[in-house]
């Protein structure tokens, strides 16, 4: 199968670089930098180019680029895809990909996944892709509801070729709903926690907990703040609901309240602990 890869980047890279060592499949990458595509091909990441990014010749295309950016390519695209080819974006954002690109696909006879590698590092860029960012990781897979399930069985089947070790398949709307508490909440409370004053003090103050909470702080503002914005209906409900919560929290400090403290402590390890028990189907 020829394999188009759109943006070589953290994670186009790291796609491109685990198809070439665990699949025969053929890669041929695009990306707008000339450097980035030259040392792409040096190391031996692609079999070729695609010209201008044309994905005609490509029997699955991977476009691993911003959500603006996704949706610019496959728009500019859209009557190149060859037919019944199968095209997977990378976007941490779904519902805007998936309206626009499945009206698309319909239109122009390709077939349009939504995706999602639950993957990565806290750098950016191809310098640091690697083929074995996914071992293990989920990859989150949003079809339309009526996809064929051969193709679907296909699509899966590929993707554990190149490590992952769970497919979630869901729909954009659950998609979104579920990463504005699960990754975006997260990355807004540990950058807006890091920026006490006391953070440049941390040393010999600080050990797991304090690093757990500022990992992600060390995020690419650019693409995060495309996704927050593009999520920003359920993300402004998880902000609303967590500073809520944490009132709870601070009125029973501040009211030396013992009983009702003990009981928001109680309930947030015991939800910690059902979650830890709950059986993980495949």
């Amino acid at each position: 199968m020829k394999i188009g890869i759109i943006g070589l980047g953290l994670i186009g890279g790291s796609i491109a670089k685990a198809i070439q060592e665990k699949t025969s499949h053929q890669v041929l990458g695009y990306d707008i930098s000339e450097v980035i595509r030259n040392r792409a091909k040096l190391v031996g990441v692609v079999d070729g180019f695609l010209e201008d990014g044309d994905p005609s010749q490509c029997d699955m295309v991977i476009v691993a680029l911003y959500p603006a950016e996704t949706l610019e390519y496959i728009q500019a695209q859209k009557g190149n895809f060859k037919t019944k080819s199968i095209v997977i974006d990378c976007c941490g954002i779904k519902t805007p990909i998936c309206e626009t690109a499945m009206e698309l696909a319909e239109q122009y006879k390709f077939h349009f996944i939504g995706g999602h590698p639950m993957a990565g590092i806290e750098r950016s860029g191809f310098a640091f892709s690697n083929s074995e960012m996914f071992e293990g990781a989920t990859m989150i897979l949003t079809p339309r509801p009526n996809e064929d399930l051969a193709l679907m069985n296909e699509v899966s089947q590929f993707f554990r070729s190149l490590g992952f070790g769970r497919l979630q398949i869901t729909t954009w709307q659950e998609h979104d709903r579920m990463i504005a508490y699960t990754s975006q909440l997260a990355h807004v409370v540990s950058s807006a926690y890091i920026k006490n004053d006391l953070s440049y003090k941390h040393r010999g103050f600080s050990a797991g907990s304090f690093q757990d909470m500022t990992r992600v702080a060390k995020l690419n503002e650019v693409m995060w703040t495309d996704l927050f914005l593009d999520n920003k209906c359920y993300l402004l409900e998880e902000i609303d609901e967590l500073i809520d919560r944490l009132a709870l929290y601070r009125d029973a400090i501040k009211n030396v309240d013992k009983d009702t403290l003990r009981t928001l402590l109680r309930e947030g390890k015991e939800r910690r602990q059902a979650i830890e028990e709950e059986p993980d189907f495949d």
